[in-house]
């Protein structure tokens, strides 16, 4: 009997062992494109909005930022590029932090790699526009807007309308 219950755990050991190495967790990807405008004197703010393609459907974005040091002048920046690590829409919300420098007069390309506390992973690039200059901490905050659905008394009394038209 020890024999027979010893092969038996290692059995399930083993089950388990294999279960969990042949299939990993898959995390996924996605593009992404955010519109920023920026403005700031010593502590700025910015905001703006965008889209996630994900699994062949969109979702739409909301940022907001804020950044502290030194910050002067005031951008509108386009980024598009692309986000791994998630599994659903909702694992790009979060929270973004980078330490940076940067000149823009004019125009200028801008590039960077951000990661949020979900382990979302953006890689974004673009374009830059207006007069800012800054060697500061900024943090972005990306929220998932949330499409508001009818009521349910609402949705039923759409439904009798449509019943008594037939």
């Amino acid at each position: 009997m020890k024999m027979s219950s010893a092969i038996r755990a290692t059995l399930l050991a083993l089950t388990a062992f294999l279960g969990a190495t042949l299939s990993p967790a898959h995390a996924d990807s996605g593009t992404v494109s955010l519109v920023i405008y920026k403005a700031g004197w010593i502590i700025g703010g910015s905001g703006g909005s965008g889209v996630l393609n994900f699994r062949g459907r969109s979702y739409a974005l909301s940022t907001g930022g804020l950044d502290y040091g030194l910050v002067f002048g005031g951008s509108k920046t386009v980024l598009r590029g692309r986000v791994s690590n998630i599994n659903r829409p909702s694992d790009v919300a979060g929270v973004y932090g980078a330490a940076g420098a940067g000149l823009a007069v004019g125009s200028g390309a801008r590039a960077i790699v951000l990661t949020n506390q979900k382990g979302a992973v953006l890689e974004l690039s673009g374009r830059q526009v207006g007069l800012m200059a800054n060697a500061d901490l900024s943090g972005l905050a990306i929220t998932l807007k949330q499409f508001k659905r009818a009521p349910s008394n609402v949705i039923a009394s759409q439904r009798v309308a449509r019943t008594r038209a037939r």
